[in-house]
This record gives structure tokens, C-alpha cells and sequence, in this order.
């Protein structure tokens, strides 16, 4: 691969901050109260979360570029839960889709699973996490 961006980032923890290299991503970080914290700071599951739905969003358009399909108005949600994995802990995945009633049917479905195929993200987490994509 040649990289075209890279990203740095550098934390210290579920229960302190999260930097980026260029200053503009500077959080706390908390567990959630489902994980015994107090919730005040967010946290890898969160952060997961809002890229991997931006990503897709951003794929989507892409393909629907390619497809000539109309993605002004599609939503993408994604959840990512932290669970006991065997000894440690894994994560699973759930993509909703949001489209609008112009690409229901089999033209969203071909979308979607474009989509899917071309995500970086998506390509990331293949084989390694459940991903489930449901379209709403």
C-alpha cells in the first residue's frame, strides 16, 4: 500500500486522554458506567464507532459515484460493542444503514454490499470482527 495520509494518535489509557499528533483530536478518556466508570471522557468503542460510520458514509458516496445512485441522504450508524471473549475481550459490530426510498430494494442492497467490499474500514475488520449490516 502507498499511504496517501497517516494518522498519530497517542493515549494513556481507558481512564485518561486521547492526542492526535496535529492537536485537533484532544479528549479524555473514561470507561462507560456498563464498564464500571463514571462516563465522563469517551471512549475506544466511541471513537471506533464515529470512524467507522464516517468511513462507510464516505465509501458509499464513493461507490454511488460508480453506481450513479444519489447518496445525498443516506445515514450511517454504526455500533460497536466490547464484550468477554475467552480470556480477554473482542468486538462486534452493527452497521444501519439509513437509505432513502430511492435506493431501496435491490439497487440499496447492491449499494450497500459495494460498499461493504470497498470501506477500508470494512476491509479492516473482515475475518477479525462480526460486522452485521442492516439497512433501515
Amino acid at each position: 500500500m502507498d499511504a496517501l495520509y497517516t494518522a498519530a494518535a497517542t493515549a494513556n489509557g481507558r481512564e485518561g486522554r486521547a492526542v492526535s499528533s496535529d492537536g485537533r483530536l484532544d479528549l479524555p478518556l473514561a470507561l462507560p458506567p456498563a464498564l464500571g466508570g463514571n462516563g465522563k471522557g469517551t471512549n475506544p468503542e466511541q471513537l471506533f464507532a464515529a470512524g467507522y460510520a464516517a468511513c462507510f458514509a464516505s465509501a458509499m458516496a464513493a461507490v454511488g459515484r460508480e453506481m450513479k445512485a444519489d447518496t445525498k441522504d443516506v445515514s450511517v450508524t454504526a455500533e460497536v460493542s466490547i464484550g468477554k471473549d475467552g480470556d480477554g475481550f473482542g468486538l462486534a459490530v452493527v452497521m444501519r444503514v439509513e437509505l432513502p426510498d430511492s435506493l431501496t430494494g435491490e439497487t440499496g442492497q447492491r449499494l450497500v454490499d459495494a460498499t461493504h467490499a470497498y470501506c477500508p474500514y470494512s476491509k479492516a475488520t473482515r475475518g477479525n470482527i462480526d460486522v452485521q449490516i442492516v439497512i433501515e
